[in-house]
């Protein structure tokens, strides 16, 4: 029997924007040709998220080194317990790089409990905090969290000017209609493929399109057709693709609308002032 070919990845006419993914969790010698395969199936700029103390340099180095590379500062949920001052003063220092975006991956994740309940909401908290003061956006993990995470974002919400995004969303329908009330974006990603994902789906038929963005989440969560491999920013158009039908709504305005959603969450991405630096750079920052 032979080998089950998969299709070509879809191109379209309107540019996407790849709002999540963790770029140095990917290969260092693939992720220029994997950059380069995204940018030519449309993919035109990219957001890679920080997750823990140990990558807040590597994503910024990442945003600083490609014009099209975009950078968040923030400790996810999972490395809440090795929060400390010296965590936030720098994020805080990294703050001024113009190539940071947002603050984020930060929330809570009580599905693996990697650190303990009541220290994921204060390390929560205290980056809702800086988010506000430095008038950021935030981008939000929450897993079987929704309502400490409808809590707290009670508490912040009014102070978070640019509200944020709820990435990957596979949360309850209560958590969206209380995140899409507050004006926060929710992130869909290739989860939205699998065939487990009916509520992923019913989130995405009831969310505004004003209120969508796309992402690959990578190198996790690839999509169908491609399920099994390492996920890519070149991926994309696929999630696309899905959540037009789900929508039932031509491709073309889906693209448009969360290209400008997306402008919309992460300002900055409107910057190009960081050109490209000698290769030789790169991780010796």
């Amino acid at each position: 029997m032979g080998k089950k070919l998969r299709p070509p990845i879809p191109k379209f006419k309107t540019p996407i924007i790849e709002t999540h993914c963790h770029l140095d969790y990917l290969n260092s010698d693939e992720l220029p040709n994997q950059l380069e395969k995204a940018r030519d199936v449309g993919v035109k700029k990219f957001v890679t998220i920080a997750v823990s103390e140990e990558n807040l340099t590597s994503t910024i180095e990442l945003a600083n080194y490609y014009d099209d590379v975009w950078a968040t500062q923030g400790i996810h949920p999972h490395s809440a317990a090795d929060y400390t001052d010296g965590t936030e003063k720098k994020i805080l220092t990294n703050l001024q790089c113009n190539k940071v975006v947002a603050i984020g991956e930060i929330g809570l994740d009580y599905y693996y409990d990697h650190s303990e309940r009541e220290i994921q909401k204060t390390v929560f908290e205290k980056q809702l905090k800086l988010a506000s003061e430095a008038d950021l956006p935030v981008v939000i993990h929450t897993r079987e969290a929704d309502d400490d995470t409808i809590e707290i974002l009670k508490k912040y919400s009014l102070t978070l000017k640019k509200k944020g995004v709820i990435h990957s969303f596979t949360s309850t329908m209560k958590l969206a209609e209380f995140c899409l009330s507050e004006g926060f974006k929710l992130g869909f990603n290739g989860i939205a493929t699998f065939k487990s994902a009916e509520n992923v789906r019913e989130v995405i038929e009831h969310t505004p399109l004003d209120q969508m963005v796309l992402e690959t989440d990578s190198p996790y969560l690839t999509p169908v057709p491609y399920r099994g491999k390492q996920n890519s920013p070149y991926y994309l158009p696929f999630i696309a693709k899905k959540i037009a039908e789900i929508k039932n709504i031509d491709i073309e305005i889906l693209l448009q609308n969360t290209y400008q959603n997306s402008i919309d969450l992460f300002a900055g991405l409107n910057s190009f002032e960081t050109g490209l630096r000698d290769e030789n750079q790169l991780g010796k920052n």
